[in-house]
């Protein structure tokens, strides 16, 4: 590549409105997560902690299992129809939501909003709309768009909440949702013809190591998240912090972490790759101890949090530029496919089990729980091998 290739005009608008896209996705599942066990609690059934557990996973089971069905369709019918139509059932699962009036309907209301499951459908556009040479720059773009989401996320959530109520956050979801249907058709560039997939391209991916290492790396890290908000938010009102004031500790953690993820970020694409995710897999351990350590007091909430969002944005901006440098020619849109259903079954799984063990055992028992998870990943991730970087 020379070094006065730069990615063209049209590159740059599709790698930004479809990373907004992408944001706004993520946003229907991040903003509900500082407040949703605080308000859960008040509605009818929402003080059964594996019912509230699957309010908030819910959205992630459907979001796994029509990844890669969905991802299939955008070949078939065209990308753009597949994304506006999934903003479209996201807004319709949203609004479903906002009018809840007990847990049983927001459970519903989260899986219709999953089942606008567009993530494969917007990569795969990204693959096309924009050079070999620039791709993974566009995937770490929308990675780094996902930490973003949810850094604001953390902060605005508390700061809404009284004033809107979660029915308030999920009606501006889905807002935002049918306005991003504007981006689709006006925004975004229409790709050309699109080639078929080669036959057998998800059974190879399904037989590629590497990538199945990545994929269960992406759905610790997303379980991680979802357990850890089923307990922080009635951890720090226990502790003393009330839920109107929670945005001034994740503010601060949020803001370092960004800071504290650069260095990691840039070692991610080169020949420290494994490194970083040895690193990140153990810093993710790391933090649900102090976690464990910490329940009682805010100060080691925070100091588990600041671990926990350094290591989640360092591997949002760089798993998914990895999973395209590892797939296997031909098979990138498959790879995607199956890495975005990790993701989101990661989202279920998280969410569901530490609502149970929560119920079950109490609080102590999710960050065990989660802690064992990232275990498990530290020791799959000590076999992977990337190819060496061009």
């Amino acid at each position: 590549m020379k070094p006065t290739d730069k990615m063209t005009p049209l590159e740059m608008r599709a790698t930004l409105s479809l990373a907004s896209i992408f944001a706004l996705r993520m946003l229907g599942m991040f903003i509900i997560l500082p407040v949703f066990a605080l308000y859960a609690a008040h509605l009818p059934g929402g003080d059964n902690k594996a019912l509230m557990g699957m309010a908030l996973g819910a959205y992630g089971l459907t979001q796994a299992f029509l990844q890669i069905p969905l991802g299939w369709l955008s070949d078939r019918i065209g990308r753009k129809t597949v994304i506006a139509g999934g903003l479209v059932i996201f807004a319709l699962g949203s609004f479903v939501a906002a009018s809840a009036t007990n847990i049983m309907w927001i459970i519903l209301g989260r899986a219709i909003q999953g089942s606008g499951a567009i993530a494969s459908a917007i990569v795969a556009l990204v693959g096309d709309l924009t050079r070999e040479s620039h791709r993974t720059k566009a995937m770490a773009s929308i990675g780094v768009t996902i930490g973003l989401t949810f850094s604001a996320s953390m902060v605005l959530a508390p700061m809404l909440y009284p004033l809107v109520g979660v029915p308030g956050l999920f009606a501006l979801t889905g807002i935002f949702s049918l306005l991003a249907i504007l981006v689709v058709l006006f925004v975004v560039p229409s790709p050309g013809t699109q080639a078929s997939p080669p036959r057998g391209s998800l059974k190879l991916v399904l037989k590629t190591p590497e990538l199945l290492r990545l994929d269960f790396g992406i759905f610790i890290l997303h379980a991680n998240l979802m357990a850890t908000f089923v307990v922080i938010p009635n951890a720090l009102v226990h502790d003393g912090f009330p839920q109107p004031d929670h945005w001034k500790l994740y503010l601060p953690v949020m803001v370092a972490s960004f800071i504290l993820m650069i260095p990691g970020v840039a070692m991610s694409h080169g020949k420290h790759r494994k490194a970083v995710l040895l690193a990140c897999a153990a810093t993710l351990v790391l933090a649900q101890l102090v976690l464990l350590a910490g329940l009682g007091s805010p100060w080691g909430i925070a100091i588990a949090l600041l671990l926990f969002f350094i290591t989640f944005n360092v591997l949002e901006a760089s798993l998914p530029s990895m999973i395209t440098t590892v797939a296997p020619p031909g098979a990138k849109g498959a790879a995607t496919g199956v890495f975005s259903s990790s993701q989101f079954l990661g989202v279920f799984f998280g969410a569901s089990m530490a609502g149970l063990l929560s119920r079950t055992f109490g609080p102590q028992a999710v960050p065990i729980f989660s802690a064992s998870l990232s275990a498990l990943w530290f020791f799959a991730a000590r076999a992977i091998q990337f190819k060496k970087p061009d």
